[in-house]
C-alpha cells in the first residue's frame, strides 16, 4: 500500500545528495522507520513487541559473537569451557547469563507478539505473507533454541538432545536415517556438538534475514491496528518517528530494566539445575525436560500414549508436535471472519482466552511428570489446541454476530470504539 500523504526523503547537503544518489540507505532508513512511514494512530503497547523481538536478536548475536570466541565443541571440554567463560573470562558470567536468559526474552515477547496477531486479527489479508515469514521466524528460533541447549553439554542437555532427535527415528522409512544424520551417529557425541554449534552460529544470521523480509511484506500494506479497521487518510495515521520511536523506546526501557533485573539477580530461574552436571551417558535424569519455551510442544508430543491404527503412539506424537506448529501456516485460511479485532468479535474474543488457558496447561504439563492426573489433562488439552483451529473457529466464523465497527481509526480515538459506530454492513467493509 502506498500513502501518497507520507513525507518523501530529500536529502539537505551536498554530501547527503551524493551518498543517496548512489547507495539510498538514508532514504531506506527514513522510510522503514522514520517519519516517511505513516502508522495508523491508535496502536497500543501490545506493538511494541516486534521492535523488541528485534533487539532481543540483536543482545543473541552480539553475545554468541564473544561466547563463541571462549567455546570449545569438544565433548570433553564443552562443559569445562563453558564453566571456564563464567570464571576466567572478564564478565564472561554477564556475557552468558545475558545469552542464557536472552534466548527466554526472545521468546516471551515473540510468544505475545503471537498472540497479538491471534487477538487482533493480523493474519487476515493482505498480511497473510507478514504472518507466514512470522511463523517461519518462529521455526527458526525454535532450532536455534534446541541446538543452544545441547552445547553446554550438561546432563540436560546431553539427554535431551537424546530424546528429542531420538522421536525423529519413529517416522517410516527415513527415520533412522534421518535421526543418524541429525547426530552425526548413533548418539548425542562429538559429531553432534560440532554441527549443532555450527548452525547454532549460522541461524541467527538467518533470521535477521527473515525478519527483514517479515518487515518488507509489513510495509507493503502497512500495519494493522487495534480496531482492525483500514486506514482511509492521512487523518488515520502519525508518522513512525517520533510518536512511535518514543513509545517503543518507553518499552525498551522497561524490558531492559527486566532483562536486567533476571540476568544480574536471577539468572537460573529459567534453567535447570541438572544443567550444572557435566553430560554423562551412564546417568539418565530422574525426570528429562526441554527448555521452558518448548513444554507446551513437549506436552503435545507427550499425549499420546497408545498406538492407534497400526501406527506407534511415537509417530502420532512426533505428527502432532510438528502439526500443533503447522496449524498456524494455515490460519489465515481457516478463520474466513471479515472482522479482525476481537474486540468486536464477542464468541472469538472467549475461544482466544481459553486457548491462552489452554496453552499454559500444556506448559505444565510438559514439564510435569508423566503419571496421572498429567497425562489425562494433558491429553485433553492437546485435544482442545488442534480444536480451537479445526473446528471451533471455523464454527465461530458461521454463527457468531460481530459488534459493530467504528467508521474510521481517527473515530475510535476522538469518540471511542463504541461511539457512533457504523451499522455492521457498513464497518465490515472496511476490513477488508
Amino acid at each position: 500500500m502506498s500513502f501518497p500523504w507520507a513525507e518523501h526523503y530529500e536529502p539537505k547537503h551536498a554530501l547527503t545528495k551524493w551518498i543517496d544518489s548512489r547507495l539510498p540507505l538514508p532514504r531506506l532508513v527514513y522510510n522503514a522507520v522514520g517519519a516517511g512511514y505513516p502508522v495508523p494512530r491508535n496502536l497500543n503497547y501490545f506493538w511494541n513487541f516486534g521492535v523488541l523481538a528485534g533487539v532481543a536478536l540483536t543482545i543473541q548475536i552480539i553475545t554468541g559473537i564473544v561466547l563463541a570466541m571462549h567455546y570449545v565443541a569438544g565433548t570433553d571440554q564443552a562443559f569445562n569451557s563453558v564453566e571456564g567463560i563464567m570464571r576466567d573470562v572478564n564478565q564472561g558470567w554477564m556475557l552468558r547469563y545475558a545469552h542464557m536468559n536472552g534466548a527466554s526474552f526472545f521468546f516471551i515477547v515473540v510468544y505475545i507478539h503471537i498472540f497479538r496477531g491471534l487477538f487482533y486479527g493480523s493474519y487476515k489479508a493482505p498480511r497473510e505473507m507478514v504472518w507466514l515469514l512470522g511463523v517461519v521466524i518462529f521455526l527458526l528460533m525454535m532450532a536455534t533454541g534446541f541446538m543452544g541447549y545441547v552445547l553446554p553439554w550438561g546432563q540436560m542437555s546431553f539427554w535431551g538432545a537424546q530424546v528429542i532427535t531420538g522421536f525423529f527415528s519413529a517416522i517410516p522409512v527415513i527415520g533412522d536415517p534421518l535421526h543418524t544424520w541429525l547426530l552425526g551417529g548413533f548418539a548425542p557425541d562429538q559429531a553432534t556438538l560440532n554441527r549443532f554449534f555450527s548452525l547454532h552460529y549460522l541461524l541467527p544470521f538467518v533470521i535477521a534475514g527473515v525478519i527483514v523480509l517479515h518487515i518488507w511484506a509489513l510495509h507493503i500494506p502497512g500495519s494493522n491496528n487495534p480496531t482492525g479497521v483500514e486506514v482511509k487518510g492521512p487523518q488515520d495515521t502519525v508518522p513512525f518517528h517520533p510518536y512511535y520511536t518514543a513509545k517503543d523506546g518507553f518499552g525498551l526501557g522497561v524490558f531492559l530494566i527486566l532483562f536486567a533485573i533476571m540476568t544480574f539477580f536471577y539468572p537460573n530461574a529459567m534453567g535447570h539445575p541438572d544443567n550444572y552436571i557435566p553430560a554423562n551417558p551412564l546417568s539418565t535424569p530422574a525426570h528429562i525436560v526441554p527448555e521452558w519455551y518448548f513444554l507446551p510442544f513437549y506436552a503435545i508430543l507427550k499425549s499420546f500414549t497408545v498406538n492407534w491404527l497400526w501406527v506407534p503412539a511415537k509417530l502420532w506424537g512426533v505428527v502432532a508436535m510438528f502439526g500443533a506448529i503447522a496449524l498456524l501456516f494455515f490460519l489465515p485460511w481457516l478463520d474466513k471472519s471479515p472482522i479482525r479485532s476481537a474486540n468486536y468479535r464477542p464468541m472469538y474474543k472467549i475461544a482466544f482466552w481459553i486457548l491462552v488457558v489452554d496453552v499454559v496447561i500444556l506448559g505444565y504439563v510438559g514439564q510435569a511428570e508423566p503419571k496421572e492426573p498429567n497425562v489425562r489433562i494433558g491429553q485433553f488439552a492437546a485435544m482442545y489446541y488442534f480444536a480451537h483451529f479445526l473446528i471451533i473457529v471455523p464454527i465461530i466464523n458461521m454463527f457468531e454476530v460481530p459488534k459493530p465497527l467504528p467508521n474510521s481509526i481517527t473515530e475510535s480515538v476522538l469518540h471511542g470504539e463504541a461511539a457512533e459506530a457504523a451499522p455492521y454492513g457498513v464497518g465490515a467493509g472496511a476490513a477488508h
